[in-house]
């Protein structure tokens, strides 16, 4: 029989001073001789104002690991009472690794110099963080660790980097013929930044402070009816299938930029909504008999203002209308920081000072990756 599980204490990282918009270009670098065409379109449409790159402002040089990131997120708890020697269990998330091997948690783990522990790692897109905390969450609430520290974070600006990405700039003159395509490349340098967060699970809420219980977390994949949408280290075909990257030479995966994260924009916006909003609530509403009147906080992780009101309209259809003064979000001034997105969220909730005991929490993740979502419920306590 499964126990009561609770976060007792928080996270987040977010590296280096805030970078505006008018910045982003000069720390991430401009691609070719010419500003980017899509970034003012990008930023007026997904509303971020300022975010945080694990890069040096002056000499563009990397400040900060992936595997680093989730560290300085982790060494918080440890500041804040927890003996990271106790440590059973350390569940790492992350889109993309700083290496293909060994996992995450593995170089988590080495970064704090942490004595043997149980570790994994999950992988995906955004809802590898929530994946993350779902293993070490059933882990404690099986009784088989006494407590475990799950971690989301991301390291996007060293995929976005011009000089990643330059190779796709050589051929001005179809940048110049089919601006659809230099949007397709260049849209997501502009949404994406870096953040890490982590959180300690335990099966008793520490006394002092707010904790919150994890009631439930439920995942679901739409892989076996949608095509790959938000990919990296691959190329899509036209009949959207994936070639991945070991099956090309060194020098096509270099002139092609196969390791660069790309998007099917169209795919995105015609399913999003519906596979990762719509119909996973219905579901809920069946199998949890989940209620928009029970809700107090709804924290969405969505990677742009201009997906907020489609949020909302696909959660009227599935019958959960949680009216919009009672969402929680940091997009504008945080960013997407993808996996750890949802951390950040909730760690800033916490220590805002506006979660208050008993109140019920639904957060929601989702990814396009192709096509999932996650929805967590939590009561203050």
């Amino acid at each position: 029989m499964s126990g009561s599980v609770y976060i007792t204490a928080t996270a987040s990282y977010l590296p280096n001073a805030p970078v505006t918009n008018d910045q982003m270009e000069l720390v991430l670098g401009q691609l070719g001789d010419k500003p980017s065409r899509a970034r003012p379109t990008v930023l007026r449409s997904n509303g971020i104002q300022t975010r945080h790159y694990a890069v040096d402002p002056v000499t563009l040089k990397p400040t900060h690991s992936n595997a680093g990131l989730a560290a300085e997120a982790v060494k918080i708890l440890a500041n804040e009472g927890f003996d990271l020697n106790k440590l059973e269990c350390l569940s790492c998330g992350t889109s993309i690794a700083d290496q293909l091997m060994p996992n995450q948690a593995a170089m988590v783990q080495g970064e704090l110099g942490l004595p043997p522990v149980e570790i994994i790692a999950t992988t995906g897109v955004c809802l590898s963080g929530l994946t993350s905390m779902k293993y070490a969450y059933l882990g404690v609430a099986a009784g088989v660790h006494k407590n475990a520290i799950a971690t989301g974070s991301e390291l996007a600006s060293q995929m976005m980097c011009a000089t990643n990405l330059q190779v796709e700039t050589t051929d001005a003159r179809e940048l110049e013929t089919k601006p659809e395509l230099a949007f397709d490349r260049d849209f997501l340098r502009w949404m994406l930044s870096d953040g890490a967060g982590a959180f300690l699970l335990e099966p008793k809420p520490r006394e002092g402070r707010l904790n919150l219980r994890i009631d439930w977390i439920d995942i679901f994949s739409y892989a076996g009816t949608m095509e790959t949408c938000m990919y990296a280290g691959a190329v899509k075909g036209a009949d959207g299938k994936m070639t991945g990257w070991a099956r090309f030479t060194p020098a096509e995966r270099e002139r092609h930029t196969i390791m660069a994260v790309r998007q099917d924009v169209k795919l995105l916006n015609e399913y999003v909504m519906l596979y990762t909003v719509q119909k996973p609530l219905e579901a809920l509403v069946k199998k949890r008999e989940l209620r928009a009147d029970h809700i107090d906080w709804f924290l969405p992780h969505y990677s742009s203002k201009f997906f907020r009101d489609k949020v909302y309209a696909h959660m009227q259809n599935a019958c959960v209308d949680v009216p919009q003064d009672r969402w929680f979000t940091n997009l504008p001034y945080k960013g997407n920081t993808g996996a750890a997105s949802i951390y950040i969220i909730i760690d800033e909730l916490l220590r805002s000072g506006r979660a208050k005991k008993g109140q019920r929490l639904l957060c929601y993740v989702p990814e396009s990756g192709r096509f999932a979502t996650g929805f967590m419920h939590l009561t203050v306590v």
